[in-house]
């Protein structure tokens, strides 16, 4: 499907983006784009469960039901200013008649923005931006908007957490948290890049974890295991952060972000397809650990995200919960489905 740039004037045609601030307008114009689809082609099926807000722009969209024609949706019209069938799951089918020409946004993304919007909006110049900044910030912001830990956040709890944060500047090699200092902030990447080291007694120049862009963030084990620092992030050009010092963390982030059970409804969840994640030292998990348990040690939580399965609900385990808590803070960030074991272990032992 081809794909060319959408325009403020048209998003400001479609309800209900026409009550979206120009902030929020602006963005949108970025991360979205008019996809074409050829006649007789389908856009989606009955039963379709995608979160998509879709309009028509250009062309014909006829809407069928059972093979039956229920209605047709043409660009430009009245109802084309409307998202097309908009309950999920979809009650019929879209099949193009003519070449059309329609816009997909991400529902859930739309309406954080909404709920947002409509609860009072951030202002750049108040975060300290502005001037040749003014992109960067966009695009960091709704990065973090359109993350699924900021779609289970209340909106109240966003604002806040944008107008706290702090914005510092560092240059290329500049150690930005070092591995063994306490934890004070969590940050966002919004201009330039960091690398994430992690040191062992085989290897004091660091293994290499991860490289970090714009958007990313990083520092939020530390700050909710109460732990020190377990890697050392270095910025890797010259570059901007927005910091959260940690009690604003915890409570405006971290809590909502949190779902924790006991062991009783943990053993449910994994009896019904979920997963045991042991985020302790292998030499711990070697000693006890949940049958068919899984370990990724906290430190290694990152690298190794692309080995988990984005459908299955994972319970992460360690020995008292503030391990654990950090690593399940990890997945829901990045759209898993993770639940904290009250307690940890070594109480479940106990009982």
């Amino acid at each position: 499907m081809k794909e060319k740039p959408v325009t403020i004037a048209i998003l400001k045609r479609l309800s209900p983006l026409d009550g979206l601030q120009k902030e929020n307008l602006e963005s949108l114009v970025k991360k979205t784009a008019i996809h074409t689809l050829e006649a007789g082609r389908i856009l989606f099926k009955e039963g379709d469960q995608k979160k998509r807000t879709i309009y028509v722009i250009k062309g014909e969209l006829v809407l069928l039901s059972g093979g039956e024609e229920v209605t047709i949706i043409e660009g430009g019209s009245k109802e084309a200013q409307h998202p097309v069938a908009h309950v999920i799951p979809r009650r019929v089918t879209a099949k193009a008649r003519s070449r059309v020409e329609y816009l997909a946004i991400d529902s859930d993304l739309l309406d954080v923005m909404l709920t947002w919007d409509q609860t009072g909006s951030y202002e750049v110049n108040e975060l300290g931006l502005g001037g040749d900044d003014k992109d960067s910030s966009d695009d960091w912001m709704l990065t973090l908007l359109q993350t699924k830990a900021f779609h289970k956040i209340p909106p109240a709890n966003i604002q806040a957490i944008f107008m706290r944060m702090q914005q510092v500047n560092h240059k290329a090699g500049d150690v930005v948290i070092k591995q063994g200092d306490e934890g004070d902030f969590f940050y966002v990447v919004i201009k330039g890049g960091c690398s994430v080291t992690r040191e062992t007694p085989l290897n004091k120049d660091g293994i290499k974890l991860a490289d970090l862009g714009v958007g990313d963030t990083f520092g939020e084990e530390a700050l909710i295991s109460d732990a020190r620092r377990n890697a050392t992030v270095t910025m890797s050009a010259n570059g901007s952060l927005m910091r959260l010092a940690k009690e604003d963390f915890k409570s405006l982030l971290n809590e909502p972000l949190l779902k924790w059970v006991s062991k009783e409804q943990g053993n449910e969840i994994v009896s019904n397809g979920g997963v045991w994640l042991d985020v302790r030292l292998p030499s711990e998990f070697e000693n006890f650990h949940e049958p068919d348990a899984i370990n990724i040690p906290l430190y290694f939580i990152r690298l190794k995200l692309s080995t988990l399965d984005a459908n299955k609900q994972y319970v992460v385990v360690c020995d008292t919960g503030r391990r654990s808590s950090a690593g399940a803070y990890i997945l829901n960030e990045r759209g898993f489905d993770a639940f904290v074991l009250r307690d940890g272990l070594a109480m479940s032992e106990d009982d």
